[in-house]
């Protein structure tokens, strides 16, 4: 892949965490922040959303990839430190956030079809960046974990809990969760987390087999059939209260920073 410049202005740098390239009707957008093991920043999700919503109408299929060894390995903790020192009542993490709901929905709702492609390790938001797709192919070698519990964190970003809980089930999610293990494709499969799990070198033509006959079909029929397949997931829950994903995440973290802040002080030992 190529880095090109945000599509919604031509005279913008280049993207500094993604890459991108379109193949006629398949845009394929790739994590590239390899050496911090494409961990979620503020920057990437603001080039997300650029390239999400200035996402040409002809495009068919979502690619969402991360280059090098992982996936994603989540949320970078040490930007939230940073945002927390800025702003100690969790400001910078309550626009950060809004940002994570609003990168989320971009590929839920897509009017194109989405798929990840999974390797290596995708944890917390990348976890999370994963789930949001239609579909998710895995690596063999693939695995997976929520480690928030055990951060001192709730699961809330992006709308994680509400779309784990419809793809899962309450029973496995909870399991899940509250152990913060860590595991496997063949059981992300299982979990419905991955449709489809093949050795890591087969990944891209796992995904072509997936595009082939999607872009084939009608951009009208695609569109309708996301809405009502949304639709259909939101009408089972009686209430949607990702709006405070961020909310919840400022306080738990401002929190974490004033308790482990005050040990710190205590013991001498660093955040």
């Amino acid at each position: 892949m190529t880095a090109l410049s945000a599509p919604a202005d031509p005279t913008a740098p280049s993207l500094r965490t993604l890459r991108t390239d379109r193949q006629g009707p398949v845009l394929s957008i790739e994590l590239n922040t390899p050496e911090q093991g494409n961990a979620v920043t503020d920057t990437m999700l603001d080039e997300l959303l650029a390239v999400l919503d200035a996402q040409d109408p002809d495009i068919r299929v979502v690619v969402l990839g991360g280059a090098g060894e992982d996936f994603c390995l989540g949320g970078d903790r040490t930007e939230f430190a940073e945002q927390l020192a800025e702003d100690p009542t969790g400001g910078g993490i309550r626009v950060s956030g809004a940002k994570a709901r609003r990168v989320c929905e971009a590929l839920s709702a897509n009017p194109a079809v989405t798929i990840a492609r999974v390797q290596g390790k995708a944890i917390g938001a990348g976890l999370a960046l994963a789930l949001a797709c239609d579909l998710r192919v895995g690596a063999e070698t693939a695995t997976f974990r929520l480690p928030e519990l055990a951060l001192g964190l709730p699961t809330a970003w992006g709308g994680l809990l509400p779309r784990l809980l419809n793809e899962v089930g309450a029973a496995r999610v909870r399991e899940l969760v509250l152990t913060c293990r860590a595991f496997g494709a063949a059981e992300a499969r299982e979990l419905s987390v991955l449709q489809n799990v093949v050795p890591e070198a087969e990944l891209d033509a796992a995904v072509r087999a997936w595009a082939a006959p999607v872009v084939r079909r009608s951009a009208t029929a695609l569109r309708v059939t996301k809405h009502l397949f949304n639709a259909y997931a939101n009408a089972t829950r009686l209430a949607d209260i990702t709006s405070l994903d961020a909310e919840l995440m400022a306080s738990a973290l401002a929190a974490h920073e004033y308790t482990t802040g005050k040990a710190a002080r205590r013991t001498g030992t660093p955040f």
